[in-house]
């Protein structure tokens, strides 16, 4: 064989190994999320029902707010009819530490 052909053929096996450990290590991959996937959702159901559950309580209690917008929108308008940003950001950090402390819980 000439050389351009060995050098072709060599090639051609090490792009055909490197393509065969790419896929060896992209289904490693794929097989380790397959794992964790059910404890994943497992997680995001219950925080999901954790949050059915305070929004059932908070509707029971007459409480007005959080609907389907929860979150930056729970505090009134300013008299302008824009929201005050402080007031968004201060609903936000707290949603943010009832999150957080719920899924500490859960782990």
């Amino acid at each position: 064989m000439s050389a351009p052909q060995l050098l072709l053929q060599a090639a051609v096996y090490r792009l055909g190994a490197r393509l065969g450990s790419g896929l060896v290590d992209g289904a490693a991959n794929l097989a380790l999320l397959a794992q964790d996937a059910p404890e994943r959702l497992r997680q995001e159901l219950q925080l999901f029902w954790d949050e059915v559950e305070a929004e059932a309580a908070r509707i029971e209690r007459g409480e007005p707010g959080a609907g389907a917008g929860a979150g930056a929108g729970d505090q009134p308008p300013s008299p302008e009819g824009v929201p005050d940003p402080q007031d968004q950001i201060d609903a936000l950090r707290a949603r943010v530490a009832a999150m957080a402390s719920r899924l500490d819980s859960t782990s």
